[in-house]
């Protein structure tokens, strides 16, 4: 069966939560998840895997212990494995995720902010 073409505009139009990723599609063992971020995460980091960040909509940061890196629309951020990181956004932005399944969103680091892991749109 073939899948069928993904609009991700469309798909944001049915959630409006803030830091709970939603997994749109697989890819062999990744998956490609949007999110709406809005105001301060967490610190945190994952130990084992890559996290790739691309701007839908808006703008956004990402704070590391040494630097911050800022990211607009059209822009993605590769952030390697281990490093501390803490995402946030002044105001709302759209972003899509690309990680490996089973990735929780605060990676070791448990908060109000930890959301439930493959929930899809």
């Amino acid at each position: 069966m073939m899948p069928k073409k993904i609009n991700i505009r469309k798909k944001f139009d049915r959630f409006s939560d803030y830091w709970s990723p939603k997994v749109i599609a697989e890819m062999n063992d990744y998956q490609f998840k949007l999110a709406r971020l809005k105001g301060e995460f967490v610190w945190h980091n994952h130990k084992d895997t890559d996290e790739v960040f691309i701007v839908i909509e808006g703008k956004m940061k990402i704070e590391f212990r040494d630097k911050t890196v800022l990211l607009n629309e059209g822009e993605m951020y590769v952030v390697p494995k281990g490093i501390d990181h803490k995402p946030f956004a002044d105001e709302e932005c759209k972003i899509m995720l690309v990680e490996p399944k089973g990735v929780v969103n605060t990676g070791s680091t448990i908060s109000d902010l930890t959301s439930e892991n493959d929930v899809w749109l």
